[in-house]
């Protein structure tokens, strides 16, 4: 009989030869450091029918009918939440016939309690992050924005310094649950939410936008667009139902499939400093950064062997406001719309050895995308931004009046999106590579003036057919993270995309002057090194360089050739982090 201990690795394999006794089976129990039984994870066995298991809810996985001979018995951790496996011990019992012997480890020195806030299997957990930073082209900061400067910005013009939020992780607070009701089967829930760390303020893009409606362009704050508009929970809040064998279900606010693949597959991990697709969103929400997370969604995972599945479905919600071509209409004469807004998303994936990867696509009915603050009585041609290519941009007059208070201007578009991602983890290395076709067209069924959008907002000007044509956008991204020490980490990323020419006639040049519907390119580099001071508190040093061309540099929707008041940004960043 052999002795066997199992190191589990983040999205590495342990190897443990144990001896099967003649004509029967080989069991085991799988344990953290705390004794506790690790639940879901992948077995797998040499034999003449080669075997594969899970280890169910107490941790005990099993083969059958095996030969006599030396078994290596592999351990998968793909899937899985790694960050919460702690290197164990495995307690294996071998079986002769009905003669059941166990052999466990001696006894190893006690390791110290978990510190986790778990109490019953509720968990408390959130983050802080602050810095300070400097940008070449920038914006003042409002209360709401969460997001830096970091990112070319179109209304970006003067170099200052600033406290920089959220850098590496939002700032949030959340708590989790999972209960188990019958073997191998648990109720689980996540509530959580993002703040910003300056003013304590919930996240809000939209109240970015809303804050600057009717200022002059040179007045602006920060404004950005994104899923976090102000809810209570503007993160995720789910609950469902996770079998150990059959997976986990779970409907309510949830993020997308594409936001998980990005923080999962980003050299960035998806923080706002150094990440053109943490910060921007247009990836992770399959062609819309308001799209990275889904209400009224119900989400499926199955992990099997070193394979995982997920699917996703949002049903329609919200109001599709109503419309009329007349430039003096009321509510009593305009023609209601409906919410078409319904997605939904499929994702792909497993692991092997060291490298993982993962294939996503994802369909998206009436997206919204709110570019920039309203314009305001200050514009009196455009009071309701430009009317170029617009079918909606004229207001409601009289009863139900529908102002630019409190309200904001979106393009809406039905978007597609297919997604490959790779990740291969040396001994020392990362490295990490993902590419995104979107492509965007008007939308099947439009929305009108009064039209729901994030947080509970409202469309005071909607633009349905926006596209000239088709717009296709594909974003690529790599990077590496080298471990220099078991605290710090050097990260170096890349991020690239590229707009087609979907203005028609077709006539985008320097001479004739550039939309933004032509073609148009964005790129985003980013070195940080990042050190762990402690568990809990680490702090991160970098850069990150940014700039635009042709139709990418129009400050949409200011009105046709109006460029970003700078095509590039410089900004350095210094910071810490506390988890828990």
């Amino acid at each position: 009989m052999k002795k066997a201990k199992l190191f589990l690795l983040w999205l590495a394999m342990g190897v443990l030869p144990v001896w099967a006794q003649t004509g029967a089976s080989l069991s085991g129990v799988a344990t953290d450091q705390t004794g506790a039984d690790l639940a879901d994870l992948a077995v797998t066995t040499k034999s003449v029918d080669p075997g594969a298991t899970k280890t169910g809810a107490d941790g005990v996985y099993k083969f059958s009918l095996l030969a006599l001979g030396d078994y290596p018995v592999k351990f998968t951790a793909t899937g899985l939440n790694t960050a919460a496996i702690k290197p164990g011990a495995l307690n294996v019992t071998e079986t002769e016939g009905l003669n059941q012997v166990q052999a466990h480890e001696p006894a190893a020195p006690a390791s110290p309690a978990s510190d986790t806030l778990t109490w019953h299997g509720i968990t408390v957990y959130g983050a802080y992050d602050i810095g300070l930073g400097w940008v070449s082209h920038g914006l003042p900061e409002n209360g709401y924005n969460y997001e830096g400067e970091s990112l070319v910005n179109r209304n970006g013009y003067e170099h200052r310094f600033l406290v920089a939020p959220n850098n590496l992780q939002h700032t949030s607070l959340g708590i989790r649950g999972k209960e188990e009701f019958a073997p191998g089967w648990s109720v689980v829930f996540n509530a959580s939410t993002g703040i910003n760390p300056q003013s304590g303020l919930l996240a809000n893009a939209s109240k970015t936008d809303i804050i600057n409606n009717g200022l002059p362009r040179s007045s602006y704050s920060e404004a950005i667009d994104g899923a976090r508009a102000g809810q209570p929970f503007n993160d995720e809040y789910y609950g469902g139902i996770s079998s150990a064998n059959f997976g986990t279900l779970t409907f309510g606010r949830q993020r997308s499939l594409g936001t998980d693949a990005m923080l999962l597959y980003d050299p960035a991990g998806g923080g706002y400093a150094f990440s053109y697709i943490g910060y921007n969103g247009t990836m992770a929400g399959g062609g819309d950064t308001e799209d990275s997370r889904w209400d009224d969604a119900v989400k499926y995972r199955l992990t099997y062997g070193p394979a995982h599945f997920a699917a996703m479905y949002k049903f329609a919600d919200g109001s599709g406001g109503c419309y009329s071509a007349s430039a003096t209409w009321t509510a009593a004469n305009c023609t209601p719309e409906t919410a078409h807004n319904n997605a939904y998303g499929i994702d792909l994936g497993g692991g092997y050895h060291k490298l993982s990867a993962d294939l996503v696509y994802q369909h998206y009915n009436q997206a919204i995308s709110v570019l920039n603050p309203l314009l305001g009585a200050q514009s009196v041609t455009q009071s309701y931004q430009s009317t170029t290519d617009s079918i909606n941009t004229n207001p409601i007059n009289g009863a139900n009046l529908i102002t630019t208070d409190d309200t904001v201007y979106g393009i809406v578009t039905d978007n597609n999106a297919i997604m490959g991602t790779a990740k291969y983890t040396g001994d020392h290395f990362k490295y990490f590579a993902g590419y995104e076709y979107i492509w965007q067209n008007n939308p099947s069924n439009p929305l009108g003036v009064g039209a729901s959008d994030q947080g509970g907002y409202f469309m005071s000007g909607v633009e349905d057919n926006n596209l000239d044509s088709e717009k296709i956008l594909q974003i690529w991204w790599t990077g590496v993270k080298y471990a220099y020490d078991s605290k710090t980490d050097i990260t170096f990323a890349w991020y690239g995309q590229v707009q087609n020419d979907f203005r028609v006639p077709q006539t985008c040049s320097i001479a004739a002057g550039f939309r933004s519907s032509c073609a148009g390119t964005l790129d985003e580099g980013s070195l940080y090194t990042d050190h762990h001071f402690t568990k809990r508190f680490d702090g991160f040093a970098g850069l990150a360089y940014s700039f635009v061309t042709g139709g990418l540099g129009i400050a949409i929707p200011h009105g046709p050739g109006v460029p970003y008041l700078h095509n590039s940004n410089f900004a350095p960043t210094v910071g810490g982090r506390f988890s828990f």
